[in-house]
């Protein structure tokens, strides 16, 4: 059976209320695909972060990708616009699907599912109009969606890196208590004002550090 050339993309960030989302697409066909698998390249949430920086190398080098880096103020301000993850999300999708069309022909693109298709299809501009969009759960079990996955959380690991750097301080990744305990550390050292440069002001967390 011939094999099908496609788009997968997948979303790291979204449940951690530091760091930003990130959105990766990588295509794939018959050969590097098989080249991924042999590296062993599955859904980011079963590697190290190790691992996963060591094999983002080896997919930027052999795929064509698209990473969208959704900066925390920028975040804020879409989702403020917005008004709904979903529709964030299908934004961040479809500009991945984007860019790695603008010098790449595809017909088909796969993502993890997690709202209804015509979100990513209405976001689509001239060149992803064509292209067959399908979301499907557990869509990491494909290979172009596990290479997106991973791309995405190691840009995610990278970036949150660099936040700690910045600010001095070790952050936590989810939303647990551990990370209100980060956030109060945060605004004792920075102040309140900038917390929203590096957390996600919708989550229910960010109220309840505000008002301790």
């Amino acid at each position: 059976m011939e094999y099908i050339t496609h788009i997968g993309t997948d979303e790291s960030g979204k449940g951690d209320f530091f760091g930003p989302l990130v959105i990766a697409g990588v295509m794939v066909d018959e050969k590097n695909a098989k080249y991924f698998l042999d590296l062993g390249i599955k859904d980011s949430k079963k590697l190290s972060d190790k691992k996963m920086l060591s094999l983002a190398l080896e997919i930027k080098k052999n795929a064509p990708h698209s990473i969208i880096v959704i900066s925390n103020g920028k975040y804020n301000e879409l989702y403020n616009k917005m008004k709904n993850l979903n529709k964030l999300l299908a934004w961040g999708h479809a500009r991945a699907i984007e860019n790695v069309l603008e010098h790449n022909s595809c017909e088909y693109a796969l993502s993890d599912k997690f709202g209804d298709e015509r979100l990513i299809q209405s976001a689509l501009m001239n060149k992803g109009r064509s292209i067959r969009l399908e979301q499907m759960c557990k869509a990491e079990s494909d290979i172009a969606v596990a290479a997106a996955s991973v791309l995405a959380r190691a840009t995610f690991v990278q970036k949150m890196q660099d936040m700690e750097n910045n600010y001095g301080i070790k952050f936590q990744k989810g939303c647990s208590n551990l990370v209100k305990d980060v956030a109060k550390e945060f605004i004792s050292k920075h102040g309140k004002k900038k917390l929203k440069e590096v957390c996600k002001t919708h989550f229910k967390t960010y109220n309840e550090v505000l008002t301790i």
